[in-house]
């Protein structure tokens, strides 16, 4: 595999594996039932050789510590050395239950009816048998169909009662935790199994994509290779390995692009690492959020914005988000929503001056996309020379002479006005440099907009333009 592959150190989760006492032999504690077999019609003394009934103590020695595959081993001895001891096939039938081995179960249930009729526990065993198989079928089509929910019901409320130690049950209920996002429920539970059975690849597996999803991708990384030294070619562990690898060689390239100021390569780098895997949204959080500030630097308001809107649909408390989102909505002269979110930002974490500052910042923005843009109504732009003024001033006072268009006259008055209005503040120095700052002008009283700056007579600068004919109107301006 060409990877080094450090130990991993598990650490045992615990667990309680109590049953009520009352309901210990109903729900197949073979502890209890064995208990329960001493005082019932259960221990058979019909025809057992003494190497059976030898097998058949050690096998309820192992039942009484949960070693089940032990203690089939010894009643397997048992039964080859006396076909008929039924109290062999009883207890055979019950360890394979609990193991989830349902057909040989039912075989050896059967086999004990046959030897001894009518025995009620031995049947009741069977009908709990029955409901544990149905129930994990139903179980996985639920499952495979997403319906977790129903999925976890049928195993909590029958498989795993009946069938306790059921491996098959126990790895799809971690399954569905991870479904649910319980990582650490899905820890815990893949806990109790690798207690038992430190080489249990697929709850190794499952162990580790619960560490993978809550981001500690170092001890996940652990349960991937100490499955692989185990089987190297388990191919859910091997996609998993490389997979997360390749996340984590993404995402640093991602980072050293982006501190040598190779911008547009980071931005590559940030998506290529997104679109490994979708879902793992605590991890991609983040990388939207970097890649969000990437695109404001480059200037990419709109792809700056979608990615924020990414991050924050993953979180929506992510302060930083809110404070990125803002800055890209400036970008995109989207000013009332960049005041919006740096409110947000703001009231999340008051005492943050630098998010205060890009607030002023935003309300000023928005201040100012409330006046008059003179430059645009001049047509020209931010660093035009005082001749480029005066030329769009002149061209467009011509255009818009109210007695040259005398069948939208209003309309040219509007127009004719707000072009000398432009002009009174663009052609005089100081007001200009004043409105580029953002100073509000008209409310300093310097202005001609709302003051009642009147163009066709009294008041302001006279402008004369002499045209061959003359208007009807005679406006008379000295220019």
């Amino acid at each position: 595999m060409g990877e080094t592959v450090e130990e991993d150190a598990y650490v045992d989760d615990g667990g309680n594996d109590t049953v009520d006492d009352g309901l210990a032999a109903d729900l197949g504690d073979i502890r209890d039932a064995i208990a329960y077999d001493l005082e019932s019609d259960l221990i058979f003394t019909d025809g057992k050789p003494g190497d059976a009934a030898t097998f058949s103590k050690k096998a309820l020695e192992s039942l009484a510590f949960k070693r089940y595959f032990e203690a089939l081993d010894y009643l397997n001895e048992a039964l080859e050395a006396d076909p008929a001891f039924s109290e062999a096939y009883f207890h055979r039938a019950s360890s394979l239950r609990q193991l989830c081995r349902y057909e040989e179960s039912e075989r050896d249930y059967k086999k004990f009816l046959e030897l001894k009729p009518s025995t009620s526990a031995a049947e009741k065993e069977l009908s709990q048998m029955f409901q544990a198989k149905s129930s994990l079928e139903v179980a996985i089509d639920l499952f495979n169909s997403k319906n977790v929910i129903k999925a976890m019901d049928h195993l909590d409320k029958v498989v795993l009662v009946f069938s306790p130690e059921c491996s098959k049950a126990k790895l799809l209920k971690i399954k569905i935790l991870i479904a649910e996002k319980d990582y650490s429920g899905a820890i815990a539970e893949t806990g109790y199994i690798l207690k038992s059975d430190e080489s249990n690849l697929e709850a190794l597996l499952l162990r580790g994509q619960a560490y993978y999803y809550l981001v500690d991708h170092d001890v996940a990384l652990r349960h991937y290779q100490k499955g692989l030294r185990l089987d190297p070619e388990h191919s859910g562990l091997k996609k998993a390995y490389f997979g997360l690898k390749n996340l984590i060689k993404k995402t640093k390239s991602a980072e050293e692009n982006l501190a040598k100021g190779k911008l547009r390569l980071a931005v590559e780098d940030f998506k290529g690492a997104l679109a490994l895997d979708p879902n793992h949204t605590a991890y991609n959080v983040h990388l939207y959020l970097e890649l969000c500030k990437v695109l404001i630097k480059l200037g990419r308001g709109k792809d700056a914005l979608d990615s924020c809107t990414a991050a924050l649909d993953i979180d929506g408390e992510l302060i930083d988000a809110l404070v990125q989102r803002g800055e890209a909505k400036l970008l995109v002269e989207d000013w009332e929503g960049a005041v919006g979110d740096l409110q947000a930002a703001a009231q999340k974490s008051p005492q943050d001056m630098s998010i205060r500052e890009a607030l002023m910042r935003a309300e000023k923005s928005l201040k100012l996309s409330k006046r008059k843009d003179w430059y645009k109504i001049l047509g020209i732009s931010r660093t035009a020379s005082i001749a480029e003024i005066k030329r769009a001033y002149k061209k467009l006072a011509l255009q818009w002479h109210p007695d040259k268009n005398v069948d939208n006259r209003e309309e040219a008055e509007t127009k004719f006005r707000e072009i000398a209005e432009a002009y009174e503040i663009l052609g005089d120095e100081d007001k200009r440099v004043r409105y580029d700052r953002g100073e509000d002008i008209e409310d300093a009283g310097m202005g001609m907009g709302g003051a009642g700056f009147n163009p066709f007579g009294g008041g302001g600068q006279q402008f004369t333009f002499h045209f061959e004919g003359g208007f009807p109107g005679g406006y008379g301006f000295n220019f």
